[in-house]
């Protein structure tokens, strides 16, 4: 039987002179209600073998008492003993596309949380979109630049297939990280467009600029550290996705969650965007 583990954020602390305590994720530290010769055994199992001598007991194997399988169990319920969840196999191939500045650190962080990212073409997206069936899980696709239009329309066609579908790309100061579409009904990379020119009274404007009409400087907007926390929050949406739990926010699903990050001190804002609904044609009626 593998060795239980903590959950990631959660540490236990110990206290000369008092009960040791856990401390959550979120900073509240507990102390744990249990005799020590208990304490040890739980510290011993978890690995914490120095944490186990701090105690005072001398048993180093108490893992069958009832009081230290009460123990594991109180952490299993609280969610305080889970080992890091690994990229399932079926969900671990991800084709990765776009600026290298930004795909360089996504590949890498993609890689080391278990998926198998490799690079791709807008091509080999099209063919995805039209393919009976294929190995790809997700696909992902960043700009260091707005998003023409036109470019992801074979991309939007990926969910309905079952493909999961994450996207990002740089306006000025502005980093837009758009929410994964993974099933019909999902927000796609035309809802957005389509609802952020319906809320500004500059949409020619904006559909102008992103076509590709602005005059830009020489200039590097993204740097190391800017990429690196963009490629962080997409690797973060996408683990979270392929492992089936909800990312967590300011009160917005994942699937309806529109990120901004400002380049300049790396703030994130979510904002709620919903998919547009199919308009039912015209009847022109002829006189």
């Amino acid at each position: 039987m593998p060795r239980p583990q903590l959950s990631p954020g959660v540490e236990i602390v110990t206290v000369d002179g008092h009960p040791p305590a856990v401390r959550t994720p979120d900073g509240e530290f507990l102390r744990l209600n249990a005799s020590p010769r208990a304490t040890a055994g739980l510290l011993e199992l978890l690995g914490h073998a120095t944490a186990a001598k701090s105690s005072g007991s001398d048993q180093t194997q108490p893992s069958d008492t009832r009081e230290v399988e009460r123990l594991l169990g109180a952490f299993t319920e609280a969610g305080y003993l889970d080992a890091s969840p690994s990229w399932p196999p079926d969900r671990a191939d991800v084709l990765v596309l776009g600026d290298e500045r930004l795909t360089s650190p996504l590949i890498e962080l993609l890689s080391s949380a278990g998926a198998r990212p490799r690079p791709a073409t807008p091509p080999d997206v099209a063919i995805l979109a039209d393919a009976r069936s294929s190995d790809v899980a997700a696909v992902v696709w960043c700009l260091d630049r707005p998003a023409p239009p036109g470019l992801w329309k074979d991309a939007d066609r990926l969910p309905a297939r079952g493909i999961a579908w994450a996207r990002c790309h740089r306006e000025g100061w502005h980093a837009w990280i758009e929410p994964i579409a993974a099933a019909p009904g999902d927000v796609l990379a035309a809802h957005v467009a389509a609802r952020r020119l319906a809320a500004t009274p500059a949409h020619r404007e904006l559909a102008a600029y992103w076509a590709g009409t602005a005059a830009t400087g020489p200039h590097p907007v993204t740097g190391a550290a800017a990429a690196a926390t963009i490629a962080a929050l997409v690797t973060t949406d996408l683990a979270a996705w392929s492992q089936g739990r909800a990312s967590r926010g300011n009160g917005l699903p994942a699937r309806r969650r529109l990120r901004r990050l400002d380049l300049r001190d790396l703030r994130v804002t979510e904002h709620c965007v919903l998919p547009v609904p199919l308009v039912a044609p015209t009847t022109v009626r002829r006189a």
